[in-house]
C-alpha cells in the first residue's frame, strides 16, 4: 500500500515557521509516520495538487492501494484529487465552520467532509463537533499523536533522577530569570523610555549557551506566546499570587516562536506589575537540544496549561507521558486525558468567541474561560501535595503515565488508524485484491 503524506510545514521549513499558524501539524505528521510505515510505503509530498494524483495513478497501474493523508485544516485540504484523501486535523471549538467567506467553498467544512467522505482528528470533542454538523455516524475517528512510547527511556531516567537536588540546563537562546533580572524598565515610570534589548542574537546564543539551574517545585508550560488561546496572562498572574511568599516555587515558560521581542516585553511588563513576589518565573526562548529538553522534563514537578481550548496539546501530553501531573482544565481535547487522578483540574466555563481563522471575527462558537481562583487554588494544592504528600504525588505521576498510555500509545493508535484507513470505501477492494499484506 502507498500512503502519501503532506504538511505545509516540513523538515526544511519548521525552524522559520515555528509558532506560525498550523506549524504543529508537522509534529503530528512526525509522530504518525512510524506507524504508517507499518502499513505500507510512505511517500511525502510538498505540492499535493501536482504530485498526489501522479503517484496514485502509478500505484493503480501496479495494482497497489493508495491513500493521501493531508495533515492540514480542512479548508486547506485538496478536495478534487483522484486519490482517496483523508484530512488529519486538530480543532478546539464546539462547532465547525459552516459558512463561506472570501469566495472559498472549503471554509464551509461540511463541503470538504462531504466530498472526502471521512476524516481523522485528535479528540472525542472534535469528533462530536463534526458529527453534530454532518450526521451522527459520519466516518471520523479520534487518533491522537502517539507520543507515549517515545518517552519510555526518559520516564526511566526521570524516575531515577527524582532524588537529585536540582538540574542544570544549557540553553542556546534567551533566558530571563526574575531572580536576576531588573524589571524596573518595564514599569509605569519608565513606560516611555527605550526598553533594554533582552533578546540575544541567535548566533551569539548558540555559541555561548546559558546555564540555567532549576530546583524546588517547578511548574513548566510550553506554548506560543502570540497565540491568544494559550492564555498565559492567567497562568502567570495566578502563579505569582499563589506563591508570593514561596522562594522555592518556579514557573518555567518555554516560548515557541521565531520572533519573541514583543511577547517578551509584554510578559516582563506584566511580571513587573505583579511585584513584589518571592517566587521565580523563568522565560526561555531558543533551541533546546534533546538532552536539554529531557533535563527540563526531569526538573519539572507539574506541567501547566491554562488554554481556552486545545486540539490535543502535544507538550502537555509529552510531560504527562513522562509522569508529570498537570495543573490544567479538562475541556476540549484535554477532556480525553485530564482528570482528578492525574491532575489538579482547573474549573472553566463557556464564553462566546469566533473561529480562530475567521477574518470576520464573527461569534459562531464557544471557548472556555478559566476560573482564575480555581487556578490559584490548584497551584496552592499541588504545591502542598508535592511537599506534604509524596505518596499521593507519586500515585498521580503513575496515573499520568497510565492515562497517556491509554490515550496515545503506538499499539492503540496504530490499530485505530489501520482499521479506519483500510475501511475507506475506495480502498477496500484495492487492499483485498492486493496479494501483499497491507501490514
Amino acid at each position: 500500500m502507498i500512503i502519501i503524506i503532506y504538511s505545509d510545514t516540513n523538515a526544511g521549513s519548521i525552524e522559520k515557521n515555528l509558532g506560525l499558524p498550523e506549524y504543529s501539524y508537522y509534529f503530528v505528521l512526525k509522530e504518525y509516520r512510524p506507524l504508517l510505515e507499518q502499513f505500507g510505503i510512505v511517500v511525502p509530498v510538498t505540492d499535493p495538487a501536482r504530485e498526489v494524483d501522479a503517484i496514485y495513478r502509478n500505484a493503480q497501474a501496479h495494482g497497489q492501494a493508495c491513500v493521501f493523508l493531508s495533515f492540514s485544516p480542512p479548508h486547506k485540504t485538496e478536495i478534487h484529487l483522484e486519490c482517496p484523501t483523508i484530512p488529519v486535523f486538530a480543532w478546539e471549538f464546539n462547532t465547525i465552520p459552516q459558512e463561506v467567506w472570501d469566495n472559498e467553498p472549503r471554509h464551509d467544512w461540511r463541503t470538504v467532509f462531504t466530498k472526502l467522505g471521512c476524516a481523522i482528528t485528535h479528540s472525542q470533542f472534535t469528533v462530536t463537533a463534526v458529527r453534530n454538523a454532518m450526521t451522527p455516524d459520519y466516518p471520523i475517528i479520534s487518533a491522537p499523536a502517539p507520543v507515549w512510547d517515545r518517552f519510555a527511556g526518559l520516564r526511566e531516567r526521570a524516575a531515577a533522577a527524582a532524588a537529585q537536588d536540582g538540574v542544570e540546563l544549557d540553553i542556546a537562546g534567551t533566558v530571563v530569570d526574575t531572580k536576576t533580572t531588573d524589571l524596573t524598565p518595564f514599569g509605569p515610570t519608565h513606560r516611555n523610555d527605550p526598553k533594554p534589548d533582552l533578546v540575544r542574537p541567535p548566533e551569539l546564543a548558540r555559541e555561548q549557551p546559558i546555564k540555567l539551574r532549576l530546583d524546588g517545585v517547578v511548574y513548566t508550560s510550553v506554548f506560543n506566546p502570540y497565540d491568544g488561546r494559550k492564555n498565559w496572562f492567567d497562568m502567570v498572574t495566578a502563579f505569582c499570587w499563589a506563591f508570593r511568599d514561596m522562594e522555592d516555587a518556579t514557573l518555567v515558560l518555554k516560548l515557541t516562536h521565531g520572533t519573541i521581542k514583543w511577547a517578551l516585553e509584554a510578559l516582563l511588563e506584566d511580571l513587573y506589575k505583579l511585584t513584589p513576589y518571592q517566587c521565580r518565573v523563568v522565560l526561555v526562548h531558543g533551541y533546546l537540544a534533546d538532552s536539554e529538553y529531557e533535563k527540563l522534563v526531569t526538573a519539572t514537578s507539574f506541567v501547566v496549561n491554562t488554554a481556552h481550548g486545545e486540539g490535543q496539546c502535544l507538550p502537555l501530553m509529552e510531560f504527562m507521558a513522562c509522569g508529570k501531573p498537570a495543573v490544567a482544565p479538562n475541556h476540549t481535547a484535554m477532556a480525553d486525558y485530564i482528570d482528578s487522578e492525574n491532575s489538579f483540574v482547573v474549573n472553566s466555563a463557556e464564553e462566546p468567541t469566533n473561529w480562530q481563522h475567521d477574518p470576520r471575527q464573527a461569534y459562531r462558537t464557544f471557548r472556555y474561560r478559566i476560573d482564575w481562583e480555581s487556578l490559584h487554588d490548584a497551584y496552592r494544592e499541588s504545591y502542598r501535595v508535592f511537599k506534604q504528600e509524596p505518596a499521593r504525588y507519586r500515585q498521580m505521576s503513575d496515573n499520568a503515565v497510565s492515562s497517556l498510555q491509554k490515550h496515545s500509545s503506538h499499539a492503540l493508535i496504530a490499530k485505530r488508524l489501520q482499521e479506519f484507513i483500510f475501511a475507506h470505501p475506495r480502498l477496500v477492494g484495492a487492499v483485498v485484491n492486493n496479494s501483499a499484506s497491507p501490514c
